[in-house]
């Protein structure tokens, strides 16, 4: 009974093929924005997640503090407050994994193929332990290469590729600031940071050649700050308090100072952004839907007027022994049908504005099967809800009635 009922409505839309066509037209426009808009907002949280895998896992960033001249207060860093010290009584602390001191800068690096201007920072060899930083070449400098304050360099794939193109880095001699190193390692590619910085465009020295040779005078003894990775997202908020409390007791802050550090959780800002992704999704989406609800009501009205039109057809059919429930089946079975092939051509337009957004304008798309199987979803819920009332007006009419009708 279904399937003559199923050939029955594709017989009927078929018979106004071109005011079918238009009537599905909402639909196509309304699901395709929904999927491209979702492709969007997938790739877009996919591409945030990686940046955020790329930072590493449970992160703080313990930064120097502002100094004030006057009136004039600079931001975080201002004001050298960190120590090598300090860095090594926060890996006392319980829950903390490793803890890498940093002094950054940034210098021209030279070489026989070229030069190439980046960002330097001495650090030590829990660096690559706190960003989960592989190598894609060589191998890193350790413990002791700190200690001795030797001339060693990792650089990243940036650096790399425009200091020595397709040549081997490892063993190659680079000069920055008019000092000799060595290259013995090639970090693996990271990609972007959050904040749109190309992490690859780096080098890494030991910290204490940073201090004492590269950047001389700059820092002294001291750092500006000091990476902390936590051995669990649960330990993060009690960590931060304790390494609160330890370097406040290290510097001898009274109760009425301020802190002469700050620290940042990175984890906190990573979930901040992921759920700013999110909700940007959700908003892409939501007015997305506005088509698809335009098209319920192009589904609505032409039902309306399809059932004004079959109004006699209707009144044969009850006359013959159809019963209510058949013809508001029939009619419901129609605006259903208009719906889903609707909803059909809309993923594929869907799909195809995906793949143009990504073609022409650079940005990642992911088309999931969750927002095409939520489409089709939604498009039901549409053919059902418009076209219910047109069904149960046609099934509502008396058959005498609807037999006079002209």
């Amino acid at each position: 009974m279904i399937g003559q009922m199923l050939e029955e409505a594709w017989s009927a839309l078929g018979a106004n093929r071109l005011r079918s066509l238009l009537t599905m037209l909402g639909m196509v426009i309304g699901v395709g924005a929904v999927i491209t808009m979702l492709s969007v907002g997938e790739g877009t949280k996919a591409r945030v997640a990686a940046m955020i895998a790329s930072m590493g896992s449970n992160l703080f960033i313990v930064q120097s503090g502002s100094a004030q001249t006057g009136a004039v207060r600079t931001g975080a860093g201002g004001q050298q407050t960190l120590t090598a010290a300090d860095a090594e009584a926060i890996m006392e602390l319980p829950g903390v994994v490793a803890a890498a001191r940093v002094a950054p800068g940034s210098a021209q690096a030279v070489t026989a193929y070229g030069n190439w201007q980046t960002q330097v920072m001495g650090t030590t060899e829990a660096m690559l332990t706190v960003r989960d930083w592989g190598l894609s070449s060589g191998a890193a400098f350790g413990e002791s290469d700190v200690r001795s304050a030797l001339r060693v360099a990792l650089i990243g794939q940036t650096v790399a590729t425009n200091l020595f193109g397709d040549s081997e880095p490892v063993g190659q001699t680079i000069r920055l600031r008019n000092l000799s190193f060595t290259v013995i390692g090639v970090l693996a590619p990271k990609g972007q940071s959050l904040d749109g910085r190309d992490q690859d465009d780096t080098i890494l020295v030991p910290v204490t050649t940073a201090q004492r040779q590269l950047f001389a005078g700059r820092f002294g003894d001291t750092v500006r700050y000091i990476m902390v990775q936590a051995a669990s997202s649960e330990a993060m908020a009690g960590l931060q308090t304790e390494m609160t409390a330890l370097l406040r007791d290290r510097h001898r802050l009274s109760l009425d100072q301020e802190d002469d550090f700050q620290i940042r959780n990175l984890a906190a800002i990573a979930d901040t952004a992921a759920e700013t992704v999110q909700l940007m999704t959700l908003m892409l989406a939501a007015i997305a839907s506005i088509s698809l609800v335009v098209g319920g009501i192009g589904i609505m009205n032409i039902m309306l007027v399809s059932v004004t039109e079959r109004t006699r057809e209707i009144g044969i059919r009850m006359a013959i022994g159809a019963r209510k429930r058949d013809v508001l089946l029939q009619f419901l079975l129609e605006a259903l049908m208009l719906s889903l092939v609707g909803c059909l051509i809309g993923v594929a337009v869907g799909v195809a504005g995906a793949w143009a957004v990504s073609l022409t304008v650079g940005m990642d798309t992911v088309v999931t099967t969750q927002s095409v199987m939520l489409s089709f979803a939604v498009a039901a819920a549409v053919g059902v809800f418009f076209g219910f009332y047109p069904a149960r007006k046609a099934a509502r009419l008396h058959p005498i009635e609807a037999l006079r009708y002209q």
